[in-house]
């Protein structure tokens, strides 16, 4: 697909659109409909490849440059019938003006997020390291373009000046935006690594785009054929190019600062005037840089570094533009890059040769010359080596360079295509290297004294006075992490916080730590996001009440209870890809010596409660995995709009709780939680242990469990590893004792009620969830279960991270109206989990077993 045969008078005959096929147009004959063709095709292609390189941890740019030369020449373009049909030789312009448009506001973005101040303040390290990182490979660039120019035929059209230039940018150039995402990923962005890792790349790109625009404008618009022209012309194109930067740095960045002001003082719904000033301004600068003879990218990447980063009105300007940017359009230029890449032009062992040797020479130059220097500054080995492998990230503004190149025909088709792979082959190896030899040391290296509710040490204790004082003791100050997806979390999460606070008079002093999980993303925004979020690789703690600082309705409703509850609240925010997400929230429960964390359960019900909206196995897999990692207890909300669905103040809270003990540790923290809820003026607690009827009796069987290997973890139960080495005994005495304890403490504070169940335990259990007169159910999960639990570990499992009893009070199917909160108990030896085989009188029994209590 070249658009270079394309004439004016070709042009001039294209039809935008078409009046239909009943009235015998053919659609892919005019540009409009075929442009929207094309656009379906790459983009659906893209969104493919994406989701099968997502277990390679691979930037999306990779999918969308496969997607384009997949559909192009190199593959399904080899059917001249298809490519003619679907990318004729005249659609080339229309695609690519369309792609255009995308990638001026995407450079514009990457202005944006480019902060001047923090390359400013990086120091000299970061200055040696981005020169080094860029003279080296610019060196090697020149070096091979020498051999490119005699090994591949037609390279030596271009002339020797902007062909030495192009290459030795091709070779030195950084993406910035990519390798900020794959740290971002990495929880790198905001490491001393990271942040000289951007620093360097920032130096790196303003280097870039100035050996770019030099390129441009010795290269000339006539390129290798075109008419010669004297070399004052790139001299005034120079020169011009620095008056433009110039002027936009001294005269336009006053003007952006005085209109992010206006903008942030009209508020969310009234600064759309200078968002569209801005948007306007974009335009402008590029049509501004285009008549110079400088690319128009260059112009929207200088006027996005003029606009300030304070405030919200970058971010906003960034919501507005860069769904439509990096969804639609972006994708249409990366694959028009890859629809010009045709691999058939690489021929014979001489060839590949060329492109092994570029490959090689681009990663050895970035790589050494980096590494050196930051040897050089201080840096560790393994550091230098990390930081040479990430700057040597080349993706979007690589593929920029290219095809400026081949636009002033400096690149012929298969030095193109060789360049072309290159980017896609560093690219690609960067996330699995930086994977395999850096490995950063988790944060807060202390250890919990407390990282249960139950007290320090999981044993019974020696009399109840001695329980006492610990409870006493272990009241002083509660400390909580409550983790939330959104706005929809917050009324059940503060009205558990304020039921499990206990005591209102006198306060007890309570402090509450909000963790806001945000799943990173490709968006401008969410890099954004996760800068401001962290501090040396780790969610921080936002100032509360910071001028300037923009309150969602989230902020707002914490800060508030905050003011009328008398509780200590502090937000962070988590910023992860979601298989590390549990490192963020066991980082944080680690650092502020949190006693239990409270998870959303992935299921929540929305409108009147008949809908249940599912998040999806990746947050359920977020769950699960924090379930085994945290460093303290845990207790999963299943909410069914607890409370009313409204946050309410201490004076109105008014519910019932209902709390199910069988035995084991998770069901004593459970108790341990009970206890407290109890103290609460407004909360009626009911504890009703259930016991079997059977034991004792000639009918008991001796139920034991077994760890398999051959059941699988998503679609059975887990128990701790210990389960087949537990002390039953041990275990019953420690039960006994903590109710015992309970009752003295507790007394007419709670409700007590043994049940005795012969048969169905699992319809007793749901029978307490359908009666409507508890407002919220508490269950241990039960990793050491007791003899009545470990019978239905061969149930059929819905949610094996709950537990059997969890599971069954939060199925959807069994009409429970309670919400329920399924408590786990901290404690590192029964911290690994697996499936089990039931061993029943000792045989085993994994069929028919329980089938009779397994269903309500």
């Amino acid at each position: 697909m070249s658009s270079g045969s394309v004439s004016a008078a070709d042009m001039a005959a294209v039809k935008t659109s078409s009046n239909g096929v009943w009235q015998g147009d053919d659609p892919l004959h005019f540009a409009f409909p075929l442009l929207i063709l094309q656009a379906l095709l790459i983009l659906v292609l893209s969104r493919v490849l994406a989701f099968l390189l997502r277990p390679l941890r691979q930037p999306k740019v990779i999918a969308e440059i496969v997607a384009g030369i997949l559909l192009g020449p190199s593959a399904l373009g080899r059917n001249k019938a298809y490519l003619h049909a679907v990318f004729p030789p005249w659609s080339a312009p229309v695609l690519e003006s369309v792609a255009s448009l995308g990638l001026l506001f995407f450079l514009f973005l990457v202005g944006l997020e480019l902060d001047l101040r923090s390359v400013r303040r990086s120091g000299r390290r970061a200055f040696a390291i981005a020169a080094a990182g860029i003279s080296l490979p610019f060196a090697c660039g020149v070096g091979v373009a020498f051999v490119l120019r005699r090994a591949v035929p037609g390279a030596d059209q271009a002339g020797y000046a902007p062909f030495l230039v192009f290459m030795g940018v091709a070779l030195s150039i950084t993406a910035f935006p990519v390798m900020a995402r794959i740290l971002a990923e990495l929880k790198l962005l905001t490491t001393p690594i990271g942040e000289t890792a951007l620093a360097a790349a920032a130096f790196n790109d303003v280097a870039a785009w100035v050996l770019l625009a030099l390129a441009v404008a010795i290269s000339g618009s006539g390129g290798g054929g075109g008419p010669h022209r004297s070399p004052l012309v790139s001299v005034w194109v120079l020169l011009c190019g620095a008056a433009f930067v110039a002027i936009w740095m001294v005269a336009v960045k006053p003007a952006m600062s005085w209109v992010a002001r206006r903008a942030d003082a009209a508020g969310e719904g009234g600064g759309d005037v200078w968002v569209a000033a801005t948007l306007a301004g974009v335009l402008a600068s590029g049509f501004a840089t285009d008549t110079i003879g400088i690319h128009a990218i260059f112009g929207a990447f200088v006027f996005g570094l003029t606009v300030p980063k304070d405030g919200s009105f970058a971010g906003r300007v960034t919501e507005r533009v860069e769904d439509l940017v990096s969804e639609l359009l972006l994708p249409l230029y990366f694959a028009s890059s890859g629809l010009k890449t045709d691999v058939a032009t690489i021929r014979g062992g001489e060839a590949w040769a060329m492109l092994a040797l570029v490959i090689a020479t681009a990663c050895a130059g970035k790589i050494a010359g980096t590494f050196g220097v930051a040897l050089a500054c201080g840096m560790s080995a393994r550091e230098a080596l990390v930081l040479g492998v990430v700057m040597n990230t080349k993706g979007l503004v690589e593929l920029i360079v290219l095809n400026i190149g081949r636009e002033r025909k400096v690149l012929n088709e298969e030095t193109f295509a060789i360049l072309v792979l290159m980017a896609l082959v560093t690219t690609f190896i960067t996330t699995p290297t930086v994977m395999a030899i850096y490995k950063p040391a988790r944060t807060g290296g202390r250890r919990l004294h407390h990282r249960k509710l139950q007290g320090p040490a999981a044993s019974a204790p020696s009399s109840p006075s001695s329980a006492t004082g610990a409870a006493t003791a272990n009241a002083k100050e509660l400390r909580l992490l409550a983790c939330i997806h959104g706005g929809h979390d917050v009324p059940a999460v503060i009205n558990l916080i304020e039921t499990i606070r206990g005591h209102t008079q006198p306060r007890r002093l309570v402090k509450l730590y909000i963790l806001r999980l945000v799943e990173l993303t490709e968006r401008t925004s969410s890099i954004l996001m996760a800068r401001a979020a962290r501090r040396n690789g780790v969610p921080f703690l936002r100032p509360s009440g910071r001028a300037g600082r923009p309150q969602d309705q989230v902020d707002v409703a914490f800060d508030t209870y905050a003011q009328l509850g008398h509780v200590h609240v502090r937000a962070m925010t988590a910023v992860s890809a979601l298989h590390t997400m549990h490192d963020d929230v066991a980082a944080v429960a680690e650092d502020k010596r949190v006693s239990l964390v409270v998870l959303p359960f992935h299921k929540r019900q929305t409108g009147h409660g008949v809908d249940v909206e599912n998040l999806g196995p990746e947050w359920r897999a977020v769950n699960r995995r924090i379930l085994r990692e945290a460093p303290c207890s845990v207790a999963v909300l299943v909410d069914r709009g607890f409370g009313g669905g409204e946050q309410v103040s201490s004076e109105q809270v008014a519910h019932g709780v209902c709390v199910v003990f069988f035995g084991g540790p998770d069901d004593r923290e459970a108790l341990e939680l009970a206890g407290r809820m109890a103290e609460h003026p407004g909360v009626q607690v009911t504890v009703v242990r259930f016991v079997d009827g059977k034991a004792g009796s000639e009918e008991q069987a001796e139920v034991t469990l077994r760890p398999s290997n051959t059941k699988n973890a998503d679609r059975n139960y887990t128990f701790s590893t210990a389960v087949d080495a537990v002390d039953s005994r041990r275990e019953k005495e420690l039960d006994e004792a903590a109710v015992a304890e309970f009752r003295q403490r507790m007394g007419a504070l709670v409700r007590f009620e043994e049940r005795v169940v012969a048969g169905n335990v699992i319809e007793e259990v749901v029978a307490i969830g359908k009666s409507r007169e508890y407002g919220l159910v508490v269950v241990g999960k039960g990793r050491l279960p007791s003899p009545m639990v470990a019978q239905l570990a061969v149930r059929p499992a819905e949610h094996p991270e709950l537990g059997p009893i969890g599971d069954a009070l939060a199925s959807s199917g069994h009409g429970v109206t309670s919400s329920v909160l399924v408590v786990q108990q901290h404690d590192t030896s029964n911290a690994d989990e697996v499936p089990v085989s039931v061993v029943v009188d000792g045989h085993a029994h994994d069929g028919e077993f329980a089938k009779d209590m397994a269903e309500p």
